[in-house]
């Protein structure tokens, strides 16, 4: 028998990182030298671990894709690591939307008057020509925006926005400073024509010194928790969950008057408003006449109050624990959700404190005012607090 002298190096390196704190150390073990006395035997040659690529479970349709950390859907990767935007959109009779069926995730909430407004946050924005109509600031949608670490979009705001737009990190684009956004002059009105576009977009970026890139600091995990895509949330894990094939916030929202309509070809709700005055039907995108439609439906009961006599609100956006519900795949649960600093991601939780799991697709966020409901299969829903 021949003997073969093997010389084995095994080097052990690792790195912390933590945010704010960490070095880097190395340890590294001592040479050994080992004796294999007998080489006659078959060499066993150790298959490799199977993972979700080898498998084909969880393969991008094209080179280069992956997982949004918005959606969970398949895109390309620099736009994953692009920056998005939100963009602040009126919802009147005299709004023009357009591009709004491309947002990744829309907000809902009260203004004055009991009118509500739009903030819309887009992942990929590389290539629009229209983006609007862009409307004013409220300073709680700001603080929405944060935890996307996104550019946010506006066109001016009363003085209860200085502080936060006024605060360093807060990186916003205002119509009303920028040269870059225009009036469109197919609306036939005064107020909602206010437009930007990509170009306009990269301008003022460019101007104001902004980076595309996530700031440090910011999570690189995902900002909801998703479902495999293999076996999606349906709900039918909880005995509490309730059938909801229509979703209608008109109680909470008196003037936009929306609802959602559960769709089982699609598997997505669809939107519908009926504004004061209007008549009822699709909320269409008039960029391509794409109704509006959601995988995903979060419901915010939300601290509030009335600043003055005009009507001027107040959300606590933060530092809380409120409740609210989540809709998905024509059910609902309860839940309770929680936002801890300003570029945290708000989290939901199921009643028995488990992060909950959206599936994969578009959101929608209603911020319902404490104490409102709303109506589920025409049945009363309000807060559990």
């Amino acid at each position: 028998m021949k003997r073969l002298q093997v010389l084995l190096l095994v080097a052990l390196s690792s790195t912390l990182l933590l945010f704010g704190c960490g070095k880097e150390k190395e340890v590294v073990e001592p040479v050994v030298e080992q004796v294999i006395d007998d080489i006659d035997e078959p060499e066993v040659v150790e298959e490799p671990e199977e993972t979700e690529a080898a498998t084909g479970e969880d393969v991008p349709p094209e080179e280069g894709m992956v997982r949004s950390r918005i959606t969970n859907e398949w895109v390309k990767e620099e736009v994953n690591n692009t920056r998005p935007i939100t963009v602040m959109i009126p919802n009147t009779k005299t709004a023009s939307q357009y591009g709004i069926s491309n947002a990744d995730v829309l907000y809902e909430c009260n203004v004055e008057g009991s009118i509500t407004r739009l903030m819309a946050l887009f992942q990929d924005w590389s290539n629009y020509d229209r983006i609007g109509n862009v409307r004013s600031c409220r300073d709680y949608y700001v603080y929405w925006s944060f935890e996307w670490d996104a550019f946010y979009v506006h066109f001016g705001g009363p003085f209860y926005i200085d502080e936060v737009i006024n605060r360093p990190d807060t990186e916003d684009i205002d119509g009303l400073s920028s040269s870059n956004f225009w009036r469109a002059t197919d609306t036939n009105n005064s107020t909602d024509n206010a437009y930007v576009d990509t170009k306009g977009l990269l301008a003022d970026i460019n101007k104001l010194g902004y980076d595309l890139n996530y700031r440090d600091g910011y999570s690189d995990e995902q900002h909801y928790k998703f479902a495999p895509t293999d076996t999606p949330n349906t709900l039918e894990q909880y005995s509490d969950a309730i059938t909801a094939n229509k979703v209608d916030m008109s109680p909470t929202y008196p003037v936009t008057n929306c609802y959602f309509v559960y769709n089982s070809e699609t598997g997505l709700y669809d939107r519908f408003q009926h504004l004061s005055g209007e008549a009822d039907g699709p909320h269409i995108d008039k960029a391509n006449g794409k109704q509006l439609a959601f995988k995903n439906i979060l419901i915010q009961n939300t601290y509030y109050e009335v600043r003055d006599q005009k009507g001027y609100l107040a959300f606590q956006c933060h530092d809380t624990t409120r409740d609210g519900w989540f809709f998905t795949n024509g059910k609902g649960i309860h839940v309770n959700w929680e936002k801890t600093s300003d570029y945290g991601a708000t989290r939901y939780y199921d009643d028995a404190g488990n992060e909950i799991e959206l599936n994969t697709g578009k959101t929608m966020v209603c911020i319902v005012e404490d104490g409102d409901s709303f109506l589920v299969d025409d049945e009363k829903v309000g807060s559990s607090n």
